[in-house]
C-alpha cells in the first residue's frame, strides 16, 4: 500500500519550503493540488517534473475515492495546498480521514501555517491560542463578539476571506 504524504508548503516567499518536502514533491508518484496553475509556479521554481492532479473542494467528492484506489495500488501521492498546510481550512482533511479509515498510511511534512506566523508575528502570549478558520458572516460576527466579552485567549486567530475581510473593514 502506498502513503499519502501531507505537505506543507510555502505562504509566500517559494523559498520558505523544507528540504523534505522537495525530496517527497520529487518522488511522489502523484501530487495531488489544490490548484494545479499554482503548484506548478512552485514545482517549475525547483524543476519538479512530478504529475500533478487536481484535488480541491469542488472536486474532492469525485477525486477522493480515485485517489485512495491509488494509494491501495501502492502509489505515493503528495497533498499540497495552495499555501501551508493541507488540511487546515482545506478539503485535504476529507481525503487524510478516508486514508485513515482505509488503513492507509499518512505522513505529516510540515510546513507553514499562516495562523502560526500571524500569532508569532502578533506579540500576543503564545502558551495558548484559538484558530478559527474561515469563517462565514454570521460566525465571523459571533468570533468577534466573543473576543469582545473575553470568551477567547488573546491570541485569537480568525481567518476571514477576502471577499468577507471587504465587508468587515466598512
Amino acid at each position: 500500500m502506498g502513503t499519502l504524504y501531507v505537505c506543507g508548503t510555502p505562504i509566500g516567499n517559494l523559498e520558505d519550503i523544507s528540504l523534505r518536502v522537495l525530496r517527497i514533491l520529487r518522488e511522489a508518484d502523484c501530487i495531488a493540488a489544490e490548484d494545479t496553475r499554482h503548484t506548478l509556479k512552485l514545482l517549475n521554481f525547483y524543476n519538479i517534473t512530478t504529475p500533478l492532479t487536481s484535488y480541491h473542494e469542488h472536486n474532492a467528492h469525485e477525486k477522493g475515492p480515485d485517489l485512495l484506489r491509488q494509494l491501495k495500488q501502492d502509489r505515493n501521492i503528495a497533498l499540497v495546498s495552495d499555501a501551508g498546510m493541507p488540511c487546515i481550512s482545506d478539503p485535504g482533511q476529507a481525503l487524510v480521514k478516508r486514508c485513515v479509515e482505509n488503513n492507509v498510511e499518512v505522513r505529516v511534512i510540515p510546513g507553514a501555517t499562516a495562523a502560526v506566523s500571524a500569532l508569532c508575528l502578533s506579540g500576543f502570549e503564545t502558551n495558548r491560542f484559538c484558530f478559527e478558520g474561515f469563517l462565514d458572516s454570521v460566525s465571523i460576527v459571533r468570533s468577534l463578539l466573543a473576543v469582545e466579552m473575553g470568551v477567547y485567549v488573546p491570541g485569537a486567530t480568525l481567518t476571514i476571506p477576502p471577499a468577507g475581510a471587504a465587508s468587515m473593514a466598512a
